[in-house]
């Protein structure tokens, strides 16, 4: 890494930090958003209609792996690329698009067969049309991402969001049913890529490289493996569920899903796509880059542990007072997946790691490890209901999950109790603020203070209680935290922060 890298004004990290700013930034905005949208729509929407829309999305979220283009990533991954790359990877992104889109309209009435409900037919044949106009997009994408113009992705997110939300609850107040949750997602597709065609400054020409196409395609073709059992293993107990229990118990799996995981695989992706090019970037420093992975899966880990840690304890009051008296059942869903989320959590940068340092097929062979462990769970659990399901899907993550520190941490050269030890702060200023926070809510039931109270009294001293634990126990995050911003605003790091700082 030359010293020009190094520097804070023109540097990777300059650059990391101005993505992390812009991604912050526009997260605030999206959660938000999608957060009042979800929960409005669950209030307009009964069960059974939100599970016929979760049927539709868990084919759909499924099919969009083949969209979501592994030649993309490759073109992210590499550090030249020739004259015919780019055109190859958008002509062949296209031809995939079309052929799902033609697949998926196929597909819709035997997918209504299988589920017994034909009103899935018609809104599985409007999501097809979505393939095709998610892959005319990929490759722009990934062209922004590799230049790292995140303030160019995050304004596109934020619009085509915001588009989405709007399109989704004029359909919901309509009376649409299970139609709005899919407008809502079309109209955010069809956004995206309208924005990105206009942000991106390259467009393709009428050229095909076969030599091109072999050249990413070894490496593509481990990531697109990994992205499609990961995917595969992330919707099979939605579909089970669906086809089992039925749409009601799907649509509890998928709100208490909504809940915990979405938002901080909302916040994964974005962290991903900053830091993946950079990570590209430093791979011939594995120590810099063990040192940057280590420090930014702690942030991640500073507002994830304690959030799912509270949320563990508070779920029958945010259930009672966000949801719902009728969505009381997903009161243990949402408990149990919490304890997963904290897991994966951790897990966020793991795998842009294996891949910036050309590993992708051990990340591949992992991702089946991960996707047989996780089958065997659910096939299971289904013997106990929803609970069972969710318990299932715990147990096996909280098993299997490790292992991807260790692979991850070995590539790096690295011990795994640096990367477990560097959590001992954050897991003790969680544990206290859990403590407190059980017997806060012993007494305020005792005292007989209403739900809605009780959750906005426990929450403000949940925020009290792990802040100051937190600084005393890790004080180094602070620190960091104060670098950065001293980066960010260009003034020179201090000399003990400055060789290996973001």
């Amino acid at each position: 890494m030359t010293d020009k890298d190094r520097t804070p004004g023109d540097g990777i990290g300059a650059r990391i930090l101005s993505g992390v700013a812009w991604k912050a930034g526009s997260q605030v905005v999206l959660q938000v958003c999608r957060m009042i949208v979800a929960l409005t729509l669950a209030r307009i929407l009964a069960p059974h209609e939100w599970g016929l829309a979760a049927m539709v999305m868990v084919f759909a979220s499924f099919v969009v792996v083949f969209t979501d283009n592994a030649l993309g990533t490759a073109l992210i991954q590499r550090r030249e690329l020739l004259h015919g790359d780019r055109s190859t990877v958008f002509w062949t992104s296209t031809a995939i698009g079309v052929v799902l889109a033609a697949a998926g309209i196929a597909a819709a009435g035997p997918l209504a067969d299988f589920y017994g409900e034909p009103e899935v037919r018609s809104l599985f044949i409007a999501v097809s049309v979505g393939f095709f106009v998610s892959a005319f997009g990929t490759t722009q994408m990934a062209l922004l991402a590799r230049d790292m113009e995140f303030r160019k992705l995050e304004l596109r997110q934020i619009a085509s969001t915001l588009v989405g939300a709007a399109a989704g609850l004029t359909a919901a107040v309509m009376g649409a049913g299970a139609w709005a949750i899919v407008g809502q997602q079309l109209a955010e597709m069809v956004t995206s890529t309208v924005l990105l065609w206009c942000f991106s400054p390259w467009h393709p020409s009428f050229t095909y490289s076969i030599a091109s196409l072999r050249r990413l395609g070894g490496f593509a073709g481990n990531v697109f493996g990994e992205n499609l059992l990961f995917q595969v293993g992330r919707t099979l107990p939605s579909i089970l569920i669906g086809r089992v229990l039925g749409a009601a118990s799907v649509g509890v799996y998928v709100l208490a899903t909504n809940v915990i995981l979405v938002p901080f695989s909302r916040i994964a992706a974005p962290l991903q796509q900053v830091f993946f090019p950079a990570f590209s970037r430093m791979s011939d420093d594995l120590s810099r880059l063990a040192d940057v992975w280590i420090r930014a899966t702690r942030l991640v880990g500073l507002i994830s542990i304690p959030s799912l840690v509270g949320l563990i304890i508070l779920a029958p009051d945010f259930v009672d007072v966000v949801l719902g008296s009728r969505w009381e059942q997903t009161t243990v869903v949402i408990q149990i997946l919490a304890a997963v989320g904290i897991v994966q959590s951790l897990q966020t940068l793991s795998g842009e790691v294996l891949m910036a340092l050309g590993r992708a097929g051990t990340l591949f062979r992992f991702s089946i490890v991960w996707f047989l462990g996780s089958v065997a769970a659910v096939s299971i659990g289904l013997h106990w209901g929803i609970v069972g399901v969710a318990t299932a899907y715990a147990i096996a993550t909280l098993v299997i999950e490790p292992l991807r520190t260790y692979v991850t941490t070995r590539a790096l050269g690295i011990s795994p109790r640096r990367f477990v030890s560097a959590f001992n702060g954050i897991a003790q200023a969680s544990a206290a603020m859990a403590v407190v926070l059980v017997l806060a809510r012993a007494a305020l039931v005792h005292a007989g203070v209403g739900a809605t109270i009780r959750l906005i009294l426990l929450v403000a001293i949940g925020g009290c209680v792990y802040l100051p634990c937190c600084i005393w126990r890790a004080s180094e995050i602070a620190d960091e935290i104060r670098s950065a911003a001293r980066r960010r605003r260009g003034v020179p790091p201090r000399i003990e922060t400055a060789e290996v700082g973001l």
